[in-house]
């Protein structure tokens, strides 16, 4: 095969043929190692390259491989972290200036079981300063970009891994999602993305582990490359104490099967979200597919309550809690989009707070019993297509959401962020493209802990509308 098709190759195949002896991990490093810097300069997905390591670790693992000794499925392939997630002797900056020499003396927990995977690191993906936001730009370059559209914003946190993953840069990254980060640049950048079970993989070192909304999980382009990845990623770590203190399940054998007898729900606003009608007719006619695998889709109501005031309380304190101080030293390193949640929480109570915080209990609840007769919840990824990636941005897509503004992230993610108050399983699919050409996305959520129906439901509308021969006009 051609460098090109070898870069798109997926990770699952690229292991058979490294097991086969038929392709060096040294060959696979130095083709997507062209390709990453060939494409990164306009892309911007990577903040730090690690080329001399990835070249040694390429060799390590072919020496591995040689002598029929890989450590993991994983051994050999290129994959990389993105910049929340400390790595030993890698700048980590958290996408932040008063970070952006930081190198931290141990990995992270997720970094540490890569490393031990045996992958090939190629460096750190693109984020918004402490991911606080749903697009990729910071004050430490320019603008990460979905590699769809070359103006075009790549989503956020982890804009990074999408976009080094959708242009054919290492077949599987690291993301994290607290309030969509995973689901929003899997979304605009054309892959699938997974926020596993909350817990399911450990979230260490961790600012408040008691703040319990953020996952770390795969971003790849086939649904198995990412069961494979959160094979090596799952499992409870005692420095993270909610992490689920049981061994996780075979994820690659719970892509198999079909949906038979399982009841699933379909929601194009879920009671109270906007979404393009461009979007939602597509998400929509991928959710009615969805029974092609045997199960029945419905469309039931759903009267949840809207979640975005207490919410949006309680996202923007914690963010504030972290950058206060930091504003107040150096204004000029902080984005606008950043201040703007800064500011928005002075002069709110520990009382109000506490209220706000009260409201997730009861909304889980809601939730909860919604999941009792039904199985997976289907619904819109993204409510729209990518946006221009305006450098500091706070404001969204210029015509805005059904055309009123959507001057808020949280009115940008209402499909995903309910997701992170519950802590449920939930992945985007790809499901097509709108008259410009940008990816959209249909959402699968799952119910508490049962990442394996999510990952089964994935495996089976890739297999009914096939996304991954979708390659962007980047080459």
């Amino acid at each position: 095969m051609n460098e090109t098709d070898l870069c798109y190759t997926p990770a699952t195949e690229l292991a058979r043929l490294i097991r086969a002896k038929t392709i060096s991990p040294v060959e696979i490093a130095a083709a997507v190692l062209a390709r990453l810097e060939r494409l990164n300069p306009n892309l911007n997905a990577f903040l730090t390259v690690t080329a001399d390591r990835a070249r040694q670790e390429a060799k390590a693992a072919e020496a591995r491989a040689l002598r029929g000794e890989r450590l993991s499925p994983l051994d050999g392939i290129p994959y990389s972290i993105k910049d929340l997630e400390p790595t030993a002797g890698i700048r980590t900056t958290s996408g932040s200036k008063f970070f952006e020499q930081t190198v931290p003396a141990e990995d992270g927990a997720v970094a540490a079981r890569l490393r031990a995977s045996g992958g090939v690191l190629l460096g750190k993906t693109n984020t918004p300063h402490i991911g606080h936001k749903d697009m990729c730009d910071n004050l430490l370059g320019e603008p990460c970009k979905t590699p769809w559209h070359l103006e075009r914003t790549s989503g956020g946190s982890s804009g990074g891994a999408g976009a080094a993953v959708a242009a054919g840069i290492g077949p599987v990254a690291h993301g994290s999602d607290g309030a969509g980060s995973i689901r929003i640049p899997s979304s605009l950048c054309g892959i699938y993305g997974l926020k596993p079970s909350f817990g399911r993989v450990p979230y260490h070192p961790n600012p408040n582990y008691w703040n319990a909304r953020s996952h770390n999980g795969p971003m790849t382009r086939t649904v198995r490359d990412a069961a494979m990845l959160l094979q090596l990623m799952a499992g409870p770590d005692p420095r993270d104490p909610l992490t689920i203190d049981q061994p996780p399940p075979d994820f690659l054998a719970a892509c198999e099967g079909d949906l038979k007898g399982l009841r699933v729900a379909w929601s194009g606003d879920l009671g109270f979200a906007r979404c393009d009608p461009e979007v939602r007719a597509l998400a929509h006619a991928a959710a009615k597919r969805l029974a092609e695998a045997g199960c029945t889709v419905e469309e039931p109501a759903i009267d949840w309550g809207n979640p975005d005031p207490w919410h949006r309380l309680i996202y923007q304190a914690a963010v504030a809690s972290r950058v206060a101080n930091l504003a107040r030293q150096r204004p000029d390193w902080i984005e606008p989009s950043l201040q703007q949640m800064v500011d928005a929480v002075q002069g709110v109570s520990a009382i109000e707070l506490h209220q706000a915080l009260n409201e997730r209990a009861p909304f889980y609840n809601r939730v909860r019993a919604f999941f009792e007769t039904y199985d997976l919840l289907l619904t819109p990824g993204m409510p729209c297509g990518a946006w221009p990636a305006t450098p500091g941005a706070v404001q969204g897509p210029p015509d805005g959401i059904e055309g009123k503004p959507a001057l808020t992230i949280f009115e940008r993610v209402p499909f995903f962020y309910p997701f992170n108050l519950t802590g449920q399983p939930a992945a985007v699919v790809p499901c097509g493209f709108t008259a410009e050409g940008l990816p959209v996305a249909l959402q699968i959520v799952g119910r508490w802990h049962d990442d394996a129906t999510v990952l089964r439901a994935s495996a089976c509308f890739e297999a009914i509308q096939p996304w991954a021969q979708h390659r962007p006009p980047v080459d």
